[in-house]
């Protein structure tokens, strides 16, 4: 039996990347200045802080998000959109207006 090798499809790939809950949330709140972790929790009411841990991870590996190590003792980070995370603000205001525009 030959089994043909399945290549997801452009869409699916870039959803795979933003598509997950809680990474759009995260990039439109970073998009205007960097935040430190709790500042994104607090945006996030409804997102458990492992959750959110797990997204920021997943969001610096897929270069979405930079890391910045403000303070050692006490460990302090902050986070900062990366270039690819600023050319996805497009599709994230494309799709508020969808929502808007479809009263959802």
């Amino acid at each position: 039996m030959n089994k043909e090798c399945y290549e997801p499809c452009p869409v699916e790939r870039g959803m795979r990347i933003i598509g997950h809950k809680w990474t759009g949330s995260i990039l439109w709140h970073l998009k205007d200045q960097p935040m430190r972790f709790n500042e994104i929790s607090r945006q996030l009411a409804g997102a458990s802080k492992k959750v959110i841990a797990e997204r920021l991870k997943a969001m610096e590996l897929n270069n979405l998000i930079t890391r910045n190590v403000i303070s050692t003792k006490p460990i302090a980070v902050s986070y900062e959109i990366a270039e690819r995370g600023t050319s996805a603000l497009s599709i994230l205001e494309e799709l508020k207006q969808w929502t808007i525009d479809n009263n959802l």
